[in-house]
């Protein structure tokens, strides 16, 4: 009896030895971050664009940027302005924010009405089925019967059946791209080899 008491308190008396060490081996394993670290973290994000930013920049510079540098509200804007200059009236509904699968409400001169919905994704970001599905059902909200999906990447298979069952109009990359150069006032190539000129010069 004696000594499986013994061995119990041996047991217990490793159990706690070993509780006590393990916040050790966790200090000894953590490594001190230098003072400056947090700086030098918060100026590297700063420099790099944000695509999922709600901010909105001044129209002159949207229009002077690729579409690969524009977060969803200002590729939003763009097209906003891009419309407006075609004579559409323009109501932006959900121009940054929870849209509820409308971003634009485009009305042109015969009073017909389209829900547009802007996706500004990567390349390899495609749009999802459900982002179809969302905008047919948020059209009938916004009074429209018309409905155009944009995005600067595509859509998935299943996306484009969708869109075609139930007549959603799509813009991909390449069609966004090529609309907004025949617009004109979308121009960031121009403002590229004007920067690269004047770097040339000096």
């Amino acid at each position: 009896m004696k000594e499986i008491i013994l061995f119990l308190l041996a047991v217990v008396a490793l159990g706690v030895i070993a509780g006590l060490l393990q916040p050790q081996k966790k200090k000894k394993g953590r490594t001190r971050r230098p003072a400056n670290a947090n700086k030098r973290r918060s100026v590297s994000t700063q420099q790099k664009f944000n695509r999922s930013s709600k901010s909105c920049r001044p129209d002159e510079v949207i229009l002077s940027r690729p579409l690969d540098d524009l977060n969803g509200t200002e590729f939003e804007r763009l097209l906003a302005l891009y419309f407006r200059d075609l004579g559409y009236v323009v109501h932006e509904v959900g121009i940054g924010g929870n849209d509820g699968g409308v971003d634009l409400v485009i009305v042109d001169k015969r009073g017909e009405r389209t829900a547009v919905q802007a996706k500004c994704y990567a390349d390899h970001n495609m749009v999802p089925v459900q982002t179809v599905r969302e905008l047919v059902a948020a059209k009938r909200n916004h009074n429209c019967m018309l409905t155009l999906l944009v995005t600067t990447s595509d859509l998935t298979g299943p996306a484009k059946k969708e869109a075609e069952q139930f007549r959603v109009e799509y813009w991909h990359g390449g069609l966004v791209g090529e609309k907004l150069q025949r617009w004109g006032k979308w121009a960031p190539a121009k403002k590229r080899k004007v920067r690269m000129e004047v770097r040339e010069k000096q």
